[in-house]
């Protein structure tokens, strides 16, 4: 039995085509399970008794279980939700000006082994479904109106959570169609962005394929070697051929690339680092996230100060390149970014 939440809008009016419903019913349930987050059966009159017994009786509306929840003082969630498998992920809500933003995984675990990344340590598992990942988002969005209704709005969505998004690009790409159905969530294009290492199989798709959504690399440096040794895929396909086709997504008046760059103690945070960064991206329609490490459990590499920080920021907008230090949030709980294991 397959879970409603799997089906884009397309996808479900072509199932009850096939069944002859009608297809006013794919809107109808749309509207009643993602619009008005309802998990009970739809009873409203529009909709037909015949199509009523063959949705609920071919689809299954589970969604992963919330195991655990993790509160910081900044307001940061973090959830640990089960999956049917008995397997474990980790989401996190992330607080800003009385929204929030949620950060979604798409694998459990990883296989890019990055080595400033907490949940490359755990190695991969398996691919998230569309339902899975579509889940987190509604669990988290139930608990909120549950546990903040005051104070309970998901405007935007990131997939920097467990896993390469690209290296699960189905279930990515149908779970964003979910998320920006006008019958459904219906959110802007603009607020959903995805994550990658640099997974090339998966930007050679996204041209055609990825709805007009955004783009972040996580870059973290200009050069080869020390890419090598923090982002092991480099070696295989090297930064040049991954720029090469981020600069052929297009882009629009809210919609940009955003790189990465994860700032490391005595490792890539130096001057020159700064400088050849700058000199890499001048000139692109782009921003720079610039993100402080933050530390886990057995890692090797530390924290930069704030003034090197605001240094290497102030290199990079001499070269007229708009640059956002990124505010720590859930470190407290192992939610920040990099921070995410649910093998603990």
């Amino acid at each position: 039995m397959n879970s409603f939440f799997q089906y884009s809008f397309l996808d479900l009016q072509n199932f009850c085509q096939e069944r002859g419903l009608p297809l006013a019913t794919a809107r109808l349930l749309y509207n009643w399970h993602y619009k008005k987050n309802q998990r009970d059966p739809l009873t409203h009159q529009d909709l037909a008794l015949k199509s009523k017994q063959v949705i609920y009786s071919e689809m299954n509306f589970d969604l992963p279980q919330i195991h655990e929840v993790h509160q910081s003082a900044d307001k940061t969630v973090k959830f640990l939700f089960r999956l049917p498998d008995q397997l474990k992920i980790e989401t996190v809500l992330i607080p800003f000006q009385n929204k929030y933003t949620i950060c979604l995984s798409s694998q459990v675990g990883c296989a890019m082994n990055c080595a400033f990344c907490y949940t490359g340590t755990q190695g991969l598992s398996r691919n998230l479904t569309t339902a899975e990942i579509v889940g987190q988002f509604l669990q988290a969005k139930e608990w909120l109106a549950q546990n903040r209704p005051d104070d309970d709005r998901i405007l935007n969505i990131v997939f920097m959570g467990q896993g390469e998004p690209l290296h699960n690009f189905e279930s990515v790409k149908k779970s964003c169609e979910i998320f920006l159905s006008q019958y459904g969530l219906s959110l802007a294009n603009h607020k959903i962005t995805i994550s990658t290492s640099g997974y090339l199989p998966g930007l050679q798709r996204w041209k055609s394929e990825m709805p007009d959504v955004n783009i972040a690399l996580s870059l973290h440096s200009p050069f080869t070697e020390k890419r090598n040794q923090i982002i092991p895929i480099n070696r295989k396909f090297p930064l040049q051929d991954v720029l090469d086709l981020v600069d052929q997504i297009p882009k629009g008046e809210k919609r940009f690339v955003t790189y990465e760059y994860l700032l490391l103690k005595d490792f890539n945070d130096s001057d020159e680092d700064a400088q050849s960064t700058g000199e890499l991206l001048k000139g692109k329609k782009a921003y720079i996230n610039l993100i402080p490490f933050n530390p886990f459990p057995g890692t090797e590499y530390k924290r930069p100060t704030d003034d090197r920080v605001e240094k290497f920021r102030s290199i990079l907008e001499t070269y007229q390149i708009p640059t956002l230090i990124r505010t720590t949030k859930g470190d407290q709980i192992l939610a920040a970014c990099g921070q995410l294991n649910s093998k603990k």
